[in-house]
């Protein structure tokens, strides 16, 4: 009986596993079921372009694309996170004066500038002066020993005794002539030689004035030259013993630099920028920190053609003598005060090393425009190409431009 109960008893136990495992098996199935469910659920939400919360519902808030490009045109979106960091403000016009920078040189007034020739053939016996040399009106610069000279002399005196023998021929045929013992025709030919003889020595005596001019003939073969004017000898190109063939080149050039040019070269296309009495400012290289203000006071009317500048020239007194000739400058022109569209710096993109902004051509629609910046004055740009009114982004253009 014993081991009959027993055998009951494990019966029972294993009918309730196997129960167990069955129900295990149901309860597996019935979860991987509802779990394919949802998955399908959730895919078909996707698909049908509804989004969910973090519990899986659906949700009526669409993701926003921050920004949407339509041809050339960029839109931003309501709802784009791009709007709270890109700000649009209309262009500005403002009264500027715009300058242009150009190099120019230190140079002597020609109006001050003379050029020392010889007036006739000859050796430098004698060199007064050295380049460089401070002269006085009057005050030697040179000696010369010319029988060009000598011939000169030679020739005046020789017309000024004929004009004196025939004087005195003339005046004895005259009275002659009064006695009736002379004829008209003799007396005529008296008075014609007489005015031969005047015009010769006329000739002569202006040679000699020539050669003599701002000079000094000293015996009939040497001649000093002087200076003509207070001066500095700027250029020297003769020597003690080198012999004069041309008169027509300079043996030197005495400047008067009291008052010199600051010559500025300008190309073509900054004309504009330059009128006659306008103020501009000149800088040197030996005077960085300093600034001279000047005026325009010849404008020249030929451009050079090898370098298609124009040659403008300033004056400025030079008492002290601070401006030295061949002297590096920079010439600043500026222009008259006009209108002018100015943009901020920030508001300027670069594309292809082009300069670009935003303009809105329609509310939270831009498109891409081309400038040309000119100059930057007090935190804003100058450009061309853009209109006063026009709206462009002035900040967070980055974000457009890609």
């Amino acid at each position: 009986m014993d081991g009959n109960l027993e055998v009951k008893q494990a019966l029972s136990f294993a009918s309730h596993i196997s129960l167990s495992r069955r129900q295990l098996l149901i309860a597996t199935a019935a979860i991987g079921a509802l779990a394919l469910t949802g998955a399908l659920f959730y895919r078909a939400g996707r698909a049908a372009g509804v989004s969910r919360d973090e519990m899986g519902r659906p949700s009526d808030h669409r993701r926003v694309p921050p920004l949407v490009r339509k041809g050339k045109a960029v839109f931003i979106p309501e709802g784009s996170p791009y709007r709270a960091h890109i700000a649009v403000a209309p262009v500005e016009s403002r009264d500027i004066s715009l300058s242009r920078v150009v190099p120019g040189a230190v140079e002597a007034d020609p109006a001050r500038t003379v050029r020392i020739l010889a007036p006739v053939n000859g050796r430098v016996s004698e060199l007064e002066v050295e380049l460089g040399d401070n002269v006085k009106k009057g005050q030697p610069l040179a000696t010369i020993d010319s029988g060009d000279l000598a011939q000169a002399v030679a020739d005046a005196e020789k017309a000024r005794a004929s004009a004196k023998l025939t004087k005195s021929a003339l005046d004895r045929a005259t009275g002659l002539n009064k006695a009736g013992g002379l004829a008209l025709r003799e007396l005529e030919q008296a008075q014609n030689d007489y005015l031969q003889a005047t015009s010769e020595l006329k000739r002569a005596e202006a040679r000699l004035d020539v050669i003599g001019d701002n000079s000094k003939v000293t015996g009939q073969r040497k001649i000093t030259l002087n200076a003509p004017i207070d001066g500095t000898i700027t250029a020297l190109d003769t020597a003690p013993g080198d012999f004069i063939d041309n008169t027509t080149s300079p043996m030197m050039t005495i400047s008067n630099l009291d008052r010199v040019w600051v010559t500025a070269s300008v190309q073509e296309k900054d004309l504009s920028f330059v009128q006659k009495g306008e103020r501009v400012e000149v800088s040197l290289v030996a005077y960085p920190r300093e600034v001279f203000p000047g005026k325009v006071e010849i404008i020249s009317q030929l451009l050079e053609a090898d370098t298609r500048r124009n040659k403008v020239r300033i004056a400025f007194s030079n008492p002290n003598g601070i401006f030295k000739l061949n002297m590096f400058a920079t010439v600043r022109f500026f222009s008259p005060p006009t209108p002018r569209v100015v943009v901020p710096a920030s508001a300027l993109m670069m594309v292809n090393d082009t300069s670009n902004v935003f303009i809105e051509v329609a509310p939270w629609t831009f498109e891409r425009r081309p400038v040309q910046p000119e100059t930057d004055i007090d935190g804003v740009t100058v450009v061309a190409g853009l209109s006063a009114g026009q709206r462009i982004v002035i900040r967070g253009g980055v974000l457009l431009n890609d």
